[in-house]
Parts: C-alpha cells; structure tokens; sequence
C-alpha cells in the first residue's frame, strides 16, 4: 500500500511538472520593470523564484491557458480575482494571472492601510503585468506551447541587459483615473491579454516562435501599463 501510494505522488509530480509553464526569463523581466521605471526593478524576477518554494500557491498566478480561446473580457479579469494564491488545480486548471494583478493591488492597499511593508506586493503586480504580456501564457497550454514556450520565454535574454531603449521604444500612455481605479485597469489587463493571445494563434498557425521585434513590441504593452500603475500607487 506505501508503495502505491508513492507511486501515485511521483506520477501526480510528473504531471503536475508537465503543466508548468513558465514565463520571460529573469533578465527579461528585470529590464521589463527597469524600462517603466519600478525602482525596485531588481526585485521583479522574485515571483518566479516564489514558484520553487510556494508551488502552486504562487503557480498559478502567472498565466491563463483559456482552454477555450476566448475573447478576454474584463468580467473574466474581475472573475479571477477571488482566486488569487489558490492552489485548487482541478477548480482552476487554467490559471488566473489576469486577476492576480488586480489581487496583489488589493493585498497592497491592505499592507498599506495596516502599517505594513507593502512594497513587494506591487514587485508582485509587476510581475504579473510582466507575464501579460507573454504571448504563450494566454492561449491552451498544448504541443505547440510545449514545445515553443522555453524559446519564447528567452527570445531576449542574451542581449536585453543593455537593450532597455528597444522596450521604452515601444511604450505608450495608458491613463487610470483614480476613481475607477479597478475598472480601468481591468480594461486594460482584457486588452493587452487580447492582443497577446491573438499573437500567440499566429505564433501557433505559423508554427514559429516569437521574433525579437515582436518580443519588444510585447514588452512595451506590459511596460506602459505597469508606470500607468506606478503612477497610481506612488
């Protein structure tokens, strides 16, 4: 019986290794944060070494497979927030990124209005607001993810260290108004999910992974959106 159970464990393992998927890698991440002026851009790779300790508590918070390829709305967004640090893999399979950065806000607020030290829950948002913008963490985590995903993530990461002007190249003014902070925001996740998923069928119909400009151009989506949140919340 132990050994069966065992058995059971290491196969629940495997599979639960196989549905990982990752996102831009540390560098990339880094430059993301740098570009839109986090001044604490140092800590904007942390979330992914949360991953290691927190599984699946942090896990999920870092993409969206919509299964069904659907147009993110910004009811999906505000429907994602609940599950924010859930770790229910079968309720929940297809991750929630989208609410997650509207959740970390919400954890900021909360460490602000107590006293506390709130600043590593906005290099969360960061984070999150990063991985937007990730072409492959908005479509079905399938064969062809599978096998571009790793490529996609480092697509950059050899040369970005000293190429931050390509990202702030392609930034843009994003406006939250305060007083329909979540509103926005949530209209603006919905939109850049949109143009990321749309990246990623092409991606997927071509069946190539990500050019350099493309990565750029990603890049700037979620750095714009991320100093539109920094404006906000400092």
């Amino acid at each position: 019986m132990k050994l069966f159970y065992l058995k059971i464990t290491a196969v629940f393992a495997l599979l639960l290794f196989a549905a990982q998927a990752w996102a831009w890698h540390d560098k990339t991440h880094l430059m993301i944060a740098k570009a839109a002026g986090r001044t604490s851009w140092y800590n904007a790779a942390g979330p992914d070494l949360a991953k290691i300790k927190a599984g699946n508590i942090e896990e999920y918070n870092h993409w969206y497979n919509n299964n069904a390829e659907a147009e993110v709305t910004v009811m999906m967004v505000m429907d994602q927030v609940g599950r924010y640090n859930q770790r229910n893999k079968l309720m929940d399979s297809e991750g929630h990124v989208y609410g997650a950065i509207i959740a970390s806000l919400r954890a900021y607020n909360k460490a602000v209005q107590s006293g506390k030290y709130a600043e590593y829950h906005l290099d969360y948002c960061v984070h999150y607001i990063g991985d937007l913008s990730q072409p492959l963490h908005n479509i079905p985590y399938d064969d062809y993810n599978k096998k571009w995903h790793r490529a996609t993530d480092g697509v950059v990461e050899n040369t970005i260290w000293n190429e931050a002007d390509r990202i702030t190249a392609q930034m843009y003014e994003i406006r939250l108004s305060a007083e329909n902070l979540e509103a926005d925001l949530a209209r603006e996740i919905a939109r850049i999910a949109n143009i990321s998923r749309r990246l990623g069928y092409r991606l997927r119909a071509e069946k190539r992974g990500m050019t350099r400009e493309e990565a750029f151009e990603q890049m700037g989506h979620s750095a714009s959106l991320i100093r539109a949140v920094l404006r906000r919340y400092h």
